[in-house]
């Protein structure tokens, strides 16, 4: 068995036996497939810490638990609602991982001492440190504020004309952060305290797609420069903002499909991951590490339209980034189903195909994993939390708290 995917009759069996007495659509964290991911993360760190990636969890029990485990320090949220939220819910330590215009979040931020020493700011343009002082009280700076660097980690080649990587900040050059840096260290009211890095075009992109083997070659050759120009251009990064904030307290990056490579550069001082405690389907194709599935949802059998189909409740969860099959959820369990071309995963209904579709009665549950971490969590309300065959605990998502962040 592939450590990328579930056992069709044990696990079937004990996610059936677990949730017998519960009605689906649901979903569930296998626990012991959780800790082991944690435990797999930590290890591929080398004594760094892991930072997790709130977006790719979306469940305050799941963040309190995986940050209990030794190498765990730290959030890294997504917005700066979200950020607040966490800090008055007791986190201490909670890294905004993208500029924010939320003036409202802002003046709380400068107006209480509580968030203000909780949550690091993420900056990349003098018109944010601009926007996060119109927000403060009148009166004066308010509370001191924490700020991040954040350098594009893009990979450019013939001259700038190609670029392989994500459109994230405008600071590239080591001299570009090393003036902001300035700008920071002057204005009154602020503290530069970290500087972030993340290369999603090696942490969130699989170098060992199944049947696509040239591609797979190219993605490996692609990825190996980008990590070399990425380590030296970080590297002189960080001792030119050292320069200027010689207490810097940390410096983040990576993303779970990186953990191991970018935990080895001397300048880095923390990593992040979240991806990598779920392993959504997306994070199959890496060689360089393997998961266990601990996320899935289940969807109900409610029609058996003929021979060879059956009919699931709902199922259109796409996830986001570029359209395609790649970003749809998958039905596991059992083996052997697969979508109508026609159709497709659908807003209300999901026609399913294939034999094993005849082995399955109206009331049946079929499992799914979803393309993304952290946005499955955007469907429901709760997590049922499995050990075994029993469910030993339901948490509240972001969502069945209330909050929807994004």
């Amino acid at each position: 068995m592939s450590p990328h995917t579930v056992d069709t009759y044990a696990d079937k069996a004990r996610y059936d036996q677990a949730t017998a007495a519960l009605d689906a659509p649901l979903a569930v964290v296998d626990l012991r497939a959780f800790d082991a991911n944690a435990a797999d993360l930590v290890r591929r760190a080398k004594g760094k810490p892991v930072r997790v990636a709130s977006k790719s969890v979306r469940c305050r029990a799941l963040l309190e638990r995986v940050l209990a485990r030794d190498g765990f320090a730290g959030i890294m949220s997504f917005t700066l609602a979200e950020s607040l939220w966490l800090a008055r819910s007791g986190f201490t330590d909670v890294l905004l991982a993208y500029p924010s215009a939320d003036r409202a979040g802002f003046a709380e931020l400068t107006g209480a001492p509580e968030p203000a020493a909780a949550v690091t700011v993420m900056v990349d343009d003098p018109a944010q440190l601009d926007l996060i002082d119109a927000a403060r009280p009148a009166g004066g700076p308010g509370d001191e504020v924490r700020v991040c660097l954040e350098l594009d980690t893009s990979y450019r080649l013939l001259g700038g004309q190609v670029r392989i990587g994500a459109r994230r900040s405008p600071l590239r050059a080591p001299d570009q952060l090393a003036a902001l840096a300035r700008m920071v260290a002057r204005r009154p009211g602020f503290r530069l305290v970290g500087l972030m890095a993340y290369e999603g075009h090696v942490a969130g992109v699989g170098d060992e797609v199944a049947g696509r083997p040239v591609f797979s070659r190219a993605i490996r050759t692609m990825q190996a420069a980008a990590r070399k120009e990425l380590a030296q251009r970080r590297w002189e990064a960080v001792r030119a903002v050292r320069a200027v904030a010689p207490r810097l307290e940390f410096v983040n990056g990576g993303g779970t499909g990186s953990v191991q490579h970018t935990a080895a550069e001397a300048a880095v001082t923390e990593v992040a991951a979240g991806s990598g405690l779920y392993v959504p389907r997306l994070f199959d194709n890496f060689r360089s590490f393997s998961g266990r599935p601990a996320a899935l949802f289940a969807l109900p059998v409610v029609r058996r339209p003929g021979p060879g189909v059956v009919t699931v409740l709902g199922g259109g969860y796409p996830a986001s980034g570029v359209a395609g099959a790649d970003r749809l959820p998958v039905p596991c369990l059992p083996a052997g189903l697969r979508y109508d071309p026609q159709e497709g995963p659908g807003e209300v209904q999901t026609p399913l195909l294939g034999p094993a579709a005849d082995g399955l009665r109206v009331g049946d549950k079929v499992w799914f994993r979803h393309a993304k971490a952290g946005e499955l969590c955007e469907r429901f309300t709760e997590l049922h939390l499995v050990d075994g065959d029993r469910v030993v605990g339901t948490v509240p998502t972001y969502r069945g708290e209330g909050h929807a962040f994004l």
